[in-house]
This record gives C-alpha cells, structure tokens and sequence, in this order.
C-alpha cells in the first residue's frame, strides 16, 4: 500500500530527504516555512534558497501550511532547526495523525531546558505516540546525497520494528539506513559533533595543520562519549556512524558550515558578523552553550567544548584557547 509521507522543514537536509523520499514513493509533501519560497518551489521545482542545484522530483507536493502538510499522513519527518523544533511540533500536534510514524533528523540540544529532542518529543506527544517516534542521523552532507554519492546512515527507536520501518521507508540503492536502538547516543552524537567541529574549524583558519585536526577528532569523541554515558547511551554508538562517522565529516569536510564558521572564527572574525552573513543555520554555535550548561550540570569534564563556550560566548581569543587546552594538567588518556 502507498505510503503518505510528509517532511517538516525545507532547509537543504529537509529538501534532500523529500527529494529522496518522492524517487521512491509517490506521494510526498514537504512543509515550508516561508510562504514566498513555497511558492517559488511549486513554480520553479527548485529552493533556490537552500539547494539551488537539485531538481525536485515533479511529485513532491510543496506547501506552506502546516497542518495541511501534516494531515493523514503514515511517517512524519521533521527536519527544523533545534531550536525551533518544539514549536513546530506544537503548531503541528492537534492535525497530527495517531497513527503516524515521527521521525526527526535535526541535530541540537535545546537550549534552556538541556534536552535533547527526543526529549522534547516525548514532552510534547501524547504518551501513546511515543514508541511511534525515531531519529535519522550519520554523516551525511545534503549536497552529496542529493547527487547520488552513497551514504550511510542510522535510524534509532524505542521499537525494533519501528526502526525497521523507517529503514525500509528512507533505505535506497544510494541510501543505506542501519537500525538502532540507542536513542541517546545517536542523537547526542548527531548534536555534539557540531560543537567539535567548530573548534576543528577554529584550529583550520589559526593554520594548524592535520595532527591538531587528528587530537580534536579523537579528544572530541572523548567528550561526547563521557557525555552520552552519563546520560544513559551506549560507548559502542559513539563508534560508530552517528558519532565516530558523523564526526570525522563535518570536522573535516568542505560542506560544514559549522567547521566553516569555526574557519572564520580561527581567522579573527566575531560571531556575530559571520551569522549575519549565513542563509543556513550553523547548529553548532547555540548546541556549544547547551551542550557546556548540560556537562557542568552533570559534572562532566568537556575541555574542547568549554573552550568553544568560551570563545563564542565569553569572547575568548581562539589562540588563548588552543593554548589552555594543551597546557591543562597531563594524565592518562581515557574516556
């Protein structure tokens, strides 16, 4: 039976997995935001904004009202920014079909509360959807899924058949999907990555070169392991493509915008005047106060993500900062 799928958020991951979506399925409907873009998508099959170079498939439906993009539909995949997540799904939950799959490919750590959005889902559902819910993550640029580059990915879930679902739903011959069942550790991977990979753009645009790039991968996995045990995840998720994978991407590919924004801040720009130029939303800067709050409240020790903190929020010089992480106290490497 043909399956009616909705994406929530027209960025380029959410824009990139509707076009994915509708190669497969006939009857796809993303949501977006900005009225005036919508209508540009019906008229031009392009978002000309957020992936100006892909063709959108001639089936995928475009609008911007969201309870009509919501309505009867079998799988809902929100990909907004984390910070706008919660109210989104709020706008979205009186025309939220009991039935529906819910599935979020954004990654954050909300501020204020500290929650990761499972949490914020599970706070904002009725409890009977809850073993209805999953998440997407791994390394994977918008860019290189829309050109047919084979990826690979995770969809994690409280239920195996649910993360078999949304296997067989997003799984293509160019889209390989893992099930999983450690929610934490995927989604805090799929967040804290970001924050890592700011500072491997900072470490870029100061001109160090690839073994300071190497120590912040591996030292960076560190803290986002010490972090998702803390919270209850697995140490073997962080291994593997939602942490290890998805780390190694976005610290050192091209297509980062948030190892960009590090470039540019290791350069000697401020933050506020490389956001201001930015059409895309850099996670990474508002997950790096999250992410800090949230280890201090636990009491995890998170030196790079500290140091990050401070440099965005506290207008720490980055030099200072690569200097105070190598001068802390030696020991013995560990998680």
């Amino acid at each position: 039976m043909e399956k009616q799928l909705a994406v929530i958020g027209a960025g380029s991951w959410g824009t990139t997995l509707a076009n994915l979506l509708a190669s497969k399925w006939q009857n796809v409907t993303l949501w977006c935001y900005e009225t005036d873009l919508a209508e540009r998508m019906r008229e031009t099959q392009i978002n000309d904004l957020y992936l100006p170079d892909v063709k959108l498939a001639e089936n995928l439906q475009v609008t911007s009202d969201l309870a009509t993009a919501v309505k009867d539909k079998d799988l809902i995949l929100f990909v907004t920014p984390s910070q706008v997540t919660r109210l989104v799904l709020q706008q979205a939950l009186s025309d939220l079909p009991s039935h529906a799959l819910i599935v979020s490919a954004s990654k954050g750590i909300e501020n204020d509360s500290l929650m990761l959005l499972s949490q914020v889902f599970d706070e904002v559902l009725p409890e009977q959807m809850h073993r209805q819910l999953g998440f997407l993550s791994g390394p994977s640029f918008a860019k290189e899924v829309s050109a047919g580059m084979p990826t690979a990915v995770v969809a994690a879930a409280p239920e195996l058949a649910v993360a078999e679902e949304i296997q067989q739903i997003f799984s293509t011959e160019r889209f390989r999907v893992y099930t999983h069942n450690d929610i934490i550790g995927v989604e805090l991977g799929g967040a804290m990555k970001n924050v890592i990979a700011l500072a491997a753009g900072v470490a870029d645009g100061l001109g160090f070169g690839h073994n300071t790039r190497a120590a912040l991968i591996t030292r960076g996995l560190a803290e986002m392991t010490r972090l998702g045990l803390k919270l209850g995840g697995s140490a073997e998720t962080f291994a593997g493509l939602a942490g290890m994978g998805d780390l190694v991407l976005t610290c050192t590919g091209d297509l980062s915008r948030n190892r960009s924004v590090g470039i540019e801040l290791g350069r000697g720009r401020k933050i506020d005047e490389i956001l201001s130029g930015m059409q895309m939303v850099a996670e990474g800067v508002k997950t790096t106060l999250s992410a800090y709050q949230l280890a201090r409240k636990l009491d995890v020790e998170v030196p790079i993500i500290e140091q990050m903190y401070l440099v965005l929020y506290k207008n720490k010089d980055p030099r200072q900062a690569v200097n105070d992480l190598m001068m802390r106290d030696l020991k013995a490497e560990a998680v």
